[in-house]
């Protein structure tokens, strides 16, 4: 019996995700009927296979994976200990900073330890920038939404600042470049994702953020620690008359979710594709999708991976749609929407379930 309902759960699961993306793309779909609708069956069937008709391409996706599937594991990793992180944005700022810091300054350390430096100085940034919501959720009873969303224009504002007055490029108006040997290597991976003489700049990148993603599963489900966490998250009091600090505890998920997303600002900008932190007043979007990342793949490590490869696909073919005549603008909505229906996964799974949990006392009665 307790086999089938693990079976069952499993089906709900990917049934609710499918139902989700079935969605979201529909109506992506209706969009750009409604906007050129001579060109919008190309257009749609380009953001659906782009990322897959080429190696190049498949690299493509793999490097804008990377990041999204980080900050996804970063919500997912609160969320699993009773909080939201909503702060990814912000942490993912802190730690691009801070590796681009490292990376252009301590060029005297060698290439390798230089690289590595780079992502625990980013992940420490994170980690430390996650821990002031936590902070405040566990002392003062401050909604962790409420100080993340602050903490967030914060870290843009302060980044910004402290670009200009310390690793500004006054002709781009942006961050110095990174030195090619503080880029990750790439391991030969350019002699496998290439078209004819044109190489994808996927790296290491991504077998980090697979190996982290595997580490969380096993902390957070087969671990003391990992427990405690979730004891302490989901209700503190209760952990408290356990023997367990729940304070502690929602300010060690913080730390650990926001490190997350630190090196995930590491790896997007130590890529070696050239991407530089831009002076805008607008929040790192790699945090709130990670959100609909996170969500759709309903908060399991390995589900995250598929739907942050999934995720970045779509946005690879977007960006391919405007060759079809679509504006910008056009293109934007649509991956929105998308995207933005991803999130209800939740609310699917949750429908289904008790249907499902209906129609089993049916077949008993």
């Amino acid at each position: 019996m307790k086999k089938y309902i693990f079976k069952s759960e499993n089906f709900l699961d990917f049934l609710s995700s499918l139902f989700v993306i079935f969605v979201g793309l529909l109506i992506g779909f209706v969009i750009l009927l409604i906007s050129n609708s001579s060109a919008a069956p190309n257009a749609f069937l380009t953001i659906l296979t782009f990322g897959y008709t080429s190696m190049r391409n498949m690299g493509d996706v793999l490097l804008l994976a990377t990041p999204i599937i980080l900050t996804g594991l970063s919500v997912a990793f609160s969320f699993k200990t009773g909080l939201f992180n909503i702060g990814a944005s912000g942490q993912f700022t802190v730690g691009a900073f801070l590796a681009i810091y490292i990376g252009i300054n301590a060029t005297d350390i060698p290439s390798g330890l230089r690289i590595i430096l780079s992502i625990l100085v980013a992940a420490i940034g994170g980690a430390l920038w996650g821990a002031i919501p936590g902070f405040l959720k566990a002392y003062r009873n401050v909604h962790e939404v409420i100080s993340c969303i602050m903490t967030n224009y914060i870290a843009m504002f302060l980044v910004n600042y402290l670009i200009i007055t310390n690793i500004l490029d006054t002709g781009r108006g942006t961050s110095l470049p990174v030195p090619a040997s503080s880029n990750l290597p790439t391991w030969g991976l350019e002699h496998i994702f290439r078209d004819n003489l044109r190489a994808s700049h996927v790296n290491i990148g991504f077998f980090i953020a697979i190996v982290i993603a595997i580490v969380l599963y096993i902390v957070l489900e087969k671990t003391v620690f990992g427990y405690e966490l979730k004891a302490g998250g989901f209700n503190k009091n209760a952990a408290d008359y356990a023997g367990i600090s729940g304070n502690k505890n929602m300010v060690l998920s913080m730390m650990i979710s926001g490190s997350i997303a630190g090196i995930a600002g590491a790896l997007n900008y130590l890529a070696g594709t050239g991407l530089s932190m831009s002076i805008v007043d607008n929040l790192s979007m790699e945090g709130f999708t990670g959100i609909s990342v996170a969500f759709l793949g309903l908060n399991h490590p390995v589900g995250i991976i598929f739907s942050g490869i999934f995720v970045s696909s779509l946005f690879l073919g977007g960006a391919r749609t405007q060759i079809f005549g679509f504006s910008v603008e056009i293109v934007e909505i649509v991956m929105s929407v998308i995207i933005y229906f991803c999130s209800f996964v939740f609310l699917v799974k949750t429908f289904l379930s008790k249907n499902f949990k209906k129609s089993e006392k049916e077949e008993v009665l």
